[in-house]
């Protein structure tokens, strides 16, 4: 009986990344009841809801070193980039961190399955 199990090591690099996100994630729910989410409109209360979600789901996706969190989170990032340019919310700023996320999956996204 001899097997053979195919165990990537989390980099550390993704561990930090998904610790970051879950802890991003947890702070955004405060966020959908805030007065100025309110006074935009529970358009924006359900889509940052399910912004946060999807998020966390990409995260635990990279905890798990799956190759489709990475695609998943491109396009959330995609997503919310288009969404902030049509609320007029958008700055550089609201890129940079998705940025770094997205150059840390991809580095390792050969070591994914």
């Amino acid at each position: 009986m001899n097997e053979t199990t195919d165990t990537t090591e989390r980099p550390t690099s993704i561990t930090v990344i998904c610790a970051i996100g879950l802890i991003g994630a947890l702070m955004a729910v405060p966020l959908i009841f805030s007065p100025l989410a309110q006074q935009i409109g529970f358009g924006y209360q359900l889509y940052i809801g399910l912004s946060s979600l999807i998020g966390l789901v990409c995260m635990l996706g990279l905890w798990m070193m799956r190759k489709w969190a990475v695609y998943a989170y491109i396009g959330l990032v995609a997503l919310n980039q288009i969404v902030f340019l049509t609320m007029g919310l958008w700055s550089a700023m609201a890129l940079l961190a998705p940025a770094v996320v997205i150059f840390f999956a991809f580095k390792h996204v050969s070591e994914m399955s």
